[in-house]
């Protein structure tokens, strides 16, 4: 009987290990599969390196550093600490500048013109007329006299030209005063102009320039014996 059980144990005992084995021999691995679902998570490193600068319409704009010295007050030419105003030091430096070229009243006259009265003297004459003729002398730019005698205008505008032209002066016994007016200086200023006085016999009496300026005139006196 003994013998009956012991040879039933062993046997189940070798089944039990057979069927591990085979087990273990017949266990098949099934591969992870990827579900639909799953993303892939990737580092996302850059390609390129990456450019500070910032671009508008594909056009660089410069990186601003931040190390940037910067001025502590602006740039003058002027230094402020003299004048206030910029301008003020610009005229000084100019007049001291033209401080050598200062001219003289008799330069300024011919220059600007002059601003009083030109009195050419007075002539004694025993004729009974005199011929009275004027001429822009400078360039003619469009010079315009009056012409008065005795404080009566004789002619209201007289456009200056370069040839002479005039008028004939019968001779009062006395004073004549001939007064040429500058109306105008012209394009280039002053109001230039020459004139002469010729007696009946053709004997030059006065001849003269002036330069004047607007409103100022000069005077010739005739004086008949």
């Amino acid at each position: 009987m003994r013998r009956y059980f012991s040879f039933f144990i062993l046997l189940l005992f070798s089944l039990s290990t057979y069927a591990q084995i085979d087990a273990k021999k017949k266990s098949i691995a099934i591969p992870a599969v990827k579900s639909k679902d799953s993303v892939d998570v990737k580092p996302l490193l850059p390609s390129k390196p990456i450019n500070k600068n910032t671009a508008i319409n594909n056009i660089n704009t410069p990186r601003t550093s931040v190390n940037l010295n910067m001025p502590k007050k602006e740039f003058s030419m002027f230094p402020s600490e003299e004048f206030g105003n910029p301008g003020e030091l610009y005229d000084k430096r100019l007049n001291k500048s033209l401080d050598h070229l200062k001219l003289s009243k008799e330069e300024l006259e011919l220059k600007n013109g002059s601003t009083t009265d030109q009195y050419f003297g007075d002539f004694k004459s025993k004729a009974k007329f005199v011929n009275v003729v004027y001429r822009d002398h400078g360039y003619v730019d469009g010079d315009v006299i009056q012409v008065l005698v005795n404080d009566d205008v004789i002619h209201a505008r007289v456009f200056l030209t370069g040839g002479f032209k005039g008028f004939k002066l019968d001779l009062q016994p006395g004073f004549n005063k001939i007064d040429f007016l500058a109306l105008n200086q012209g394009e280039s200023g002053p109001n230039t102009a020459e004139f002469r006085v010729v007696d009946d016999q053709d004997n030059l009496i006065s001849s003269n320039r002036w330069n004047l300026a607007t409103g100022v005139k000069a005077t010739i006196i005739v004086v008949k014996e």
